[in-house]
């Protein structure tokens, strides 16, 4: 492996792990990890005179990405639920997360993100991509997300949902906020553009959300027939499908970030994979809320930009989310990839470099952000670059996360927080909680439709 040291003085070296160098395809060593100025430096024999970190019978990985997340569920589990039980997809939106995201305020989103955060991190995620709303507390809330998600060292990529559900008054302080943001963000946090459905979306607000997205020279992240009645909502208002409208509305591009695409036909997977977006599939969400089996799971080998993976706001545990996906889809498809994991990680790191501009995230290899994780892993067979998928899919879990560092800073020691009080956090969480649960009772179920939006 390299040894070369950057031009800056080594900081830190990983000593005595199991290295994995890349994902996709494997690469394993057995190696020191030295860093310097918040970069992997080499990947090698520790020069004297470095600081050391003791790794002995460890597996360093490189830190995982949530392609898809929703940071403001946080404080959502264990919630009460009082009204009638859901029984479609539109019903548990209106029922539940379309009232949750009206009861936010700065409090609750703050909370939400710090609790949320801290859980991923410590779940070995190191990127958050999240899908933000707040109906009654748009204007700054990607501020106090990238604020509070820079506290804790995660890197993100942040935008907010416009949504014409809430009428066009939100619509456009939705797109004001994704606007406004593009220009603050930096740091460890990046925006995009962010749109909720085709359904909620009117032509004048998605041709809106278009042109900012284009002005800033980013792409759109966006749910995409996550249940039929995208489709449905699609087809009764232009006379065709969710991937065509979003298409001719010049959507779809190599920087789109396309949530689910659970029911897409034939014809739209190759119309996806011709502008080189990427889809992140979501199968613990999907399997919870009963949408369906995205067909992309069993076609992503060199599929346009990539099939990444992420939790839709069931927390930030992408080696459970890796793993799960994997039995469903290898249940639904039995000749599955071994790879499949290992691959979908590597996109959602392809996904999230890309728009950091850091081609190299995701890798362990000289001149890579040092965003990484130090796995507690008594392994009882060798772990090599040919049975890497097998450890990852039989042996790994969260659970074994002893230390994570982003952008070179160890910001999860022995498993807590090196940058917050994680007794104060979860204080402070489940006050917030009470709080949200409390304005949520006064909330009725939403009364958006499909239908309604269309006369």
């Amino acid at each position: 492996m390299a040894t070369d040291i950057l031009d800056v003085a080594p900081s830190l070296a990983l000593c005595g792990a199991t290295v994995v160098v890349a994902l996709d395809p494997p690469e394993v060593v057995a190696a020191d990890v030295v860093l310097a100025g918040g970069r992997i430096a080499a990947v090698g024999t520790a020069p004297p005179g470095v600081p050391r970190r003791d790794c002995s019978g460890t597996l360093i990985v490189p830190g995982n990405v949530c392609a898809h997340h929703h940071l403001y569920s946080a404080l959502s589990r264990g919630m009460p639920y009082r009204l009638a039980p859901p029984v479609t997809f539109t019903e548990i939106l209106q029922r539940v997360w379309w009232r949750l995201d009206r009861a936010l305020d700065e409090r609750s989103i703050r909370a939400s993100a710090l609790r949320g955060g801290l859980d991923a991190l410590r779940a070995g995620t190191t990127t958050i991509v999240d899908h933000h709303a707040s109906p009654n507390a748009i204007d700054g809330s990607l501020d106090i997300i990238a604020d509070t998600l820079a506290q804790l060292g995660v890197r993100s990529v942040l935008c907010y949902e416009v949504s014409d559900r809430d009428g066009p008054e939100r619509a456009a302080a939705g797109i004001a906020e994704n606007r406004r943001f593009l220009t603050r963000a930096g740091g460890l946090s990046r925006g995009m553009m962010g749109a909720h459905a085709s359904f909620t979306l009117s032509d004048e607000t998605l041709a809106e959300v278009v042109d900012v997205a284009r002005s800033g020279g980013v792409g759109v992240h966006i749910h995409v027939a996550e249940d039929a009645a995208d489709q449905a909502d699609a087809r009764a208002r232009c006379g065709h499908g969710v991937v065509e409208r979003l298409d001719r509305a010049g959507l779809l591009t190599d920087q789109a970030l396309l949530a689910h695409c659970v029911h897409v036909a034939p014809a739209e997977i190759h119309a996806v994979a011709d502008t080189g977006a990427t889809v992140v599939c979501n199968p613990r969400s999907n399997m919870n809320n009963s949408v369906g089996h995205s067909p992309f799971h069993h076609l992503a080998p060199g599929l346009g930009g990539g099939v990444a993976l992420g939790t839709d706001g069931i927390g930030g545990d992408l080696f459970a989310e890796s793993q799960v996906g994997y039995f469903r889809t290898r249940e639904a498809e039995v000749a599955t990839p071994g790879n499949w994991p290992l691959a979908r990680l590597a996109d959602g790191a392809r996904f999230a470099g890309g728009v950091h501009g850091e081609p190299l995230l995701g890798s362990i290899r000289p001149g890579a952000p040092a965003d990484l994780v130090v796995l507690d892993y008594p392994t009882p067979t060798p772990v090599t670059a040919d049975n890497l998928v097998g450890h990852w899919v039989f042996g790994l879990t969260s659970g074994q996360v002893r230390d994570v560092l982003v952008a070179g800073e160890l910001v999860v020691a022995d498993r807590r927080s090196t940058r917050v009080d994680e007794t104060e956090v979860a204080a402070e969480g489940s006050g917030e909680a009470q709080r949200l649960w409390g304005r949520m009772d006064e909330i009725a179920a939403h009364g958006f439709t499909p239908e309604r939006s269309r006369r």
